[in-house]
């Protein structure tokens, strides 16, 4: 039986070792991570669903003839056709292409209003779980206060006051994430703040700024990105919802949720004026929400087998 090891020069220049018909590959984390996303079909779907939707409001001008604010009120609720895919609203105007411009007003609204909350929540939150003390405590109380709120009662006050629009809104939606973004990180924060490399970093005198960006916030980003991927869900239905309140994108804007409020008078006479953006609003956000759920588990090692 050869028990001969094999030479060190050799294992660094072959990533993959053989040993008793065993293959290891030497891996990163985040190869790790997208090998298990990989290997989770829901994960996938959930990518290709966005990816779909993505694509449909980059290509929103080659998709279809027909311009999102066009009206002929003679083709006024028309049911799915060739001519018109999913049919037409009360003004004539064609529900695929409202939808896939729409597509383009959801999915910025999710990515500014989570970028918003997640640049103020992680900076909150470090503050707050690293240095601790009365600073903690002010931070705390604040985050306390805004989750005291429903967020959409929060949403709605906080556009009623700054006025009916849709950058209102995004602002709004930023707000009330905050501090799910602030209490998550906080709580890691203080998990790690008292671990050997940290304790050891300040013994070597390293300054805060250099621990927090260099050893704390690097161990903190697997569940900033969970919750970063799930709340895109989140704030795309919470802009539906302000939009079908009236509060969010104004017509002649297509927002699927203003589309909802503007045809649920002709719920029994054309169904489909309804079903193509509720589906929609649906669909991204189980798009959102399969992907988060899936870097979650690639992300936990108490997942990991």
């Amino acid at each position: 039986m050869n028990n001969e090891k094999q030479p060190a020069n050799e294992l660094l220049s072959n990533p993959t070792i053989e040993h008793e018909d065993e293959t290891y590959m030497i891996s990163s984390p985040w190869r790790d991570t997208y090998r298990q996303l990989r290997k989770n079909k829901f994960s996938l779907l959930g990518f290709f669903i966005i990816i779909g939707f993505l694509l449909l409001g980059l290509f929103a001008p080659l998709l279809t003839p027909y311009g999102f604010q066009d009206q002929v009120l003679t083709d006024r609720l028309q049911a799915p056709s060739g001519n018109h895919w999913l049919g037409t609203d009360d003004v004539g105007r064609d529900i695929f292409t409202r939808i896939a411009f729409g597509a383009r007003i959801s999915l910025q609204v999710g990515f500014f209003a989570v970028t918003g909350a997640l640049i103020f929540g992680t900076l909150l939150g470090i503050i707050a779980g690293y240095f601790g003390r009365w600073i903690d405590m002010l931070i705390s109380r604040i985050f306390d206060i805004l989750l005291a709120f429903p967020s959409i009662l929060l949403a709605i006050a906080i556009v009623a006051i700054l006025g009916a629009s849709l950058q209102n809104a995004l602002i709004a939606i930023a707000i009330i994430n905050i501090p799910i973004f602030g209490r998550l990180v906080r709580s890691r924060v203080i998990s790690l703040r008292e671990e050997e490399f940290v304790l050891a970093a300040r013994a070597q005198g390293m300054k805060n700024g250099r621990i927090i960006f260099q050893h704390i916030l690097p161990n903190s980003l697997a569940p900033i990105i969970v919750q970063t991927t799930l709340g895109f869900g989140t704030a795309i239905l919470e802009a539906a919802a302000l939009g079908f309140l009236g509060l969010g994108a104004q017509p002649p804007s297509p927002e699927w949720g203003k589309m909802l409020a503007d045809s649920r008078d002709f719920i029994q006479l054309a169904p489909w004026t309804l079903i193509a953006p509720g589906v929609s609003i649906m669909l991204v956000v189980l798009g959102f929400n399969l992907i988060g759920d899936g870097l979650r588990d690639a992300l936990d090692p108490r997942m990991k087998h």
